[in-house]
């Protein structure tokens, strides 16, 4: 299924890389920090501001039955999937270089970005369909965290050399051409990583994926969310964590409207975020080698906690850094547990409809909460948000503890039976 001992180990470094190059290019049009100040910068609303961030999940969920589909039907999928981050990364370049033209009309810009940004985030409902399913076939159990968890901290580390060049380009390069240089830089260097996808070793599936048409797939949903109530219950536990994830754009809008936050602050949370990254990826990915992905499904949701308490603890600047670095902390968590934690819900052949499922539905529901905390927000304050926050970390834990973690228990002890049960006949025949 992986291939040989040298396609592995090839395979491996290609992730490798792209974990290290995906986190500093990432740093400079993160949606979280550059990209909220950048649009503060125009005198965007924070409605604008919102949509930009509900965007990211829009986006991706109304896409997500349409790169489920293709990925179901095609052959390689890596090849596949390089070629459609290349498109995604063009479009955003385009928008970088034009800037210039549209920075005298700055209500204008504001829109055009929100434009093109619509149009990238539109290929992010590419990713979890196409990556996951990449990483469980291409790499074995025990090699798919630790080396790429390392790839990404040494990314985090640049990142965090990158975040510190952030004040002095704004602040040194004349406006709009800072800007360019921020959005450029980072687009380019995710074009050369989505062409490691297009070099990768892939072989043909022990089990053939299931082909389904975007019709089907839409139709799939309600069915395989009501007859399996193990992924049901895993739906709500991420979902939770989802939507505390999607409302860190509004910590970086809170540092600036209440603090006064400069290109300096910007540069400290966008720092924190991938040391967090870096961090995270290296001991998330080491206990989920060692002991698997449930107990990093609770560290996410106590980091979330975490989060939303410190942040209401007192109203300062330097408090609220803590509070972002527990919640990025949570994020990095969460993305090294939800795939492999899917791994134990469902069937390979299933899998790209299940992670297309539960990406399609969090996603939702975190554009909706988005998008509805924007006036709320606005004329009640921010305090709002960090109880949004602290709720979903409560009750993602509470469903973990009490529900997901005794039917996932359940779920192996009838495969587990079958197993046996089908030895025994083996040996009987």
């Amino acid at each position: 299924m992986y291939g040989t001992k040298k396609d592995i180990k090839y395979n491996l470094t290609l992730f490798f890389l792209d974990g290290m190059l995906f986190m500093p290019a990432m740093t400079l049009i993160a949606i979280a920090t550059v990209i909220p100040f950048f649009l503060e910068y125009l005198n965007a609303s924070t409605f604008q501001i919102a949509l930009a961030a509900t965007l990211v999940s829009f986006c991706a969920f109304i896409t997500q039955p349409l790169f489920g589909s293709i990925a179901s039907r095609t052959k390689n999928m890596s090849t596949t999937f390089g070629w459609i981050l290349i498109m995604q990364r063009i479009i955003f370049l385009a928008f970088a270089l034009s800037i210039p033209i549209f920075a005298v009309n700055p209500p204008l810009l504001i829109w055009l970005f929100l434009i093109f940004w619509g149009a990238f985030n539109i290929f992010v409902g590419s990713y979890s369909v196409f990556f996951t399913p990449i990483l469980l076939k291409l790499l074995p159990p025990e090699k798919r965290g630790a080396m790429r968890g390392v790839g990404a901290a040494i990314g985090s580390l640049l990142g965090v050399g990158i975040a510190a060049l952030i004040p002095t380009i704004i602040n040194n390069i004349t406006f709009p051409f800072n800007f360019v240089v921020i959005f450029a830089t980072g687009t380019v260097i995710l074009l050369i990583d989505a062409c490691f996808f297009l070099l990768m070793r892939e072989h043909a599936d022990v089990e053939p994926r299931i082909p389904f048409k975007i019709t089907q797939y839409i139709k799939s949903i309600p069915s395989s969310v009501r007859e399996d109530v193990l992924f049901r219950t895993m739906i709500i536990m991420c979902t939770f964590l989802v939507v505390a994830n999607a409302l860190l754009p509004y910590y970086t809008i809170y540092a600036i409207q209440v603090f006064d936050a400069i290109e300096s602050h910007i540069a400290t949370l966008a720092a924190l975020a991938v040391l967090a990254g870096a961090i995270g990826h290296v001991g998330f990915g080491l206990i989920v080698d060692r002991w698997g992905p449930v107990p990093t499904s609770v560290i996410s949701a106590c980091l979330v906690i975490l989060a939303g308490t410190t942040a209401l603890a007192t109203n300062s600047l330097y408090v609220l850094y803590v509070a972002w670095a527990f919640a990025n902390l949570g994020i990095t968590s969460y993305i090294i547990t939800v795939s492999q934690l899917l791994e134990k819900v469902t069937s390979s052949e299933k899998f790209p409809l299940y992670v297309g499922v539960l990406t399609t539905i969090s996603m939702a529901v975190s554009s909706a909460v988005v998008l509805l905390l924007a006036p709320v927000l606005e004329n009640i304050g921010f305090t709002l948000l960090f109880v949004v926050v602290l709720t979903c970390g409560l009750a993602s834990l509470a469903v973990n503890l009490l529900f997901f973690r005794r039917l996932l228990k359940k779920r192996q002890e009838e495969l587990h039976a079958v197993f046996k049960t089908n030895c025994h006949s083996d040996k009987g025949v």
